[in-house]
């Protein structure tokens, strides 16, 4: 994997692994960018497997894991992998999956420049091809596109975008969204630009459901 070491400490070996645990370790303050609500970021991602050992990921200088979590996803041949915000200090940030075993599986380009970023929503198959796909906020605070994405060989590339949604404002320590599924498939419920609104969306359209609260938030994730 270019631009990482791994650290291994393995019980079994790392194919047969399930993901029980995906940390952000090593905080650093060497990317100044502080969209988050503080000065540090992460320097290395720690899986732990279920079978038991541990795969480090560690950054290079020029790199840090700008995210409030590693979510552990379930891909469609069963295998788990991480789905993390990786940043580079002079390109800004892309969204990527790590494998259990450490190496990366996929990314988005850089967007491009510092202080721009990409905040998660999660993963599912959004389009039905049975592939698991990835959804995420493009530059939440500036662009405000929800984007679907798939897996391409080492790619993910967008196959959806839909203006005027956000899931995180700057200085907040959460991600203001989620994915359920209510009996009609999966859906990305977030809120509309001025987060006055609550929003659900798939790769085909978006619609109000009301005004928007956390606790609305929660309520909608819930399908209530």
């Amino acid at each position: 994997m270019r631009g990482a070491v791994l650290a291994l400490m393995l019980a079994t070996p790392v194919a047969a692994q399930d993901i029980a645990r995906a940390d952000l370790v090593e905080p650093t303050d060497r990317y100044d960018h502080a969209i988050l609500g503080d000065a540090l970021e992460w320097g290395a991602l720690r899986l732990t497997h279920a079978g038991g050992g541990t795969v480090t990921v560690r950054l290079p200088e020029t790199r840090v894991f700008e995210d409030t979590e590693a979510r552990i996803i379930r891909l469609e041949d069963g295998r788990d992998a991480v789905l993390v915000v990786e940043t580079d200090l002079a390109l800004g940030a892309s969204v990527t999956v790590y494998a259990a075993d450490g190496r990366k599986l996929a990314a988005t380009p850089f967007i491009g420049q510092p202080h721009r970023w990409f905040a998660p929503v999660g993963a599912a198959d959004f389009d039905g091809d049975g592939q698991v796909d990835l959804a995420f906020v493009d530059r939440p605070h500036l662009q405000k596109d929800l984007v679907f994405a798939r897996r391409e060989g080492e790619r993910l590339v967008a196959f959806a975008r839909i203006s005027g949604l956000t899931n995180h404002r700057i200085g907040d320590r959460q991600i203001s969204s989620g994915i359920r599924d209510c009996g009609q498939g999966p859906e990305v419920v977030l809120a509309n630009a001025d987060w006055t609104r609550l929003m659900v969306a798939t790769a085909q359209d978006r619609r109000d459901i009301g005004p928007f609260s956390p606790a609305a938030l929660r309520k909608a994730l819930r399908c209530d």
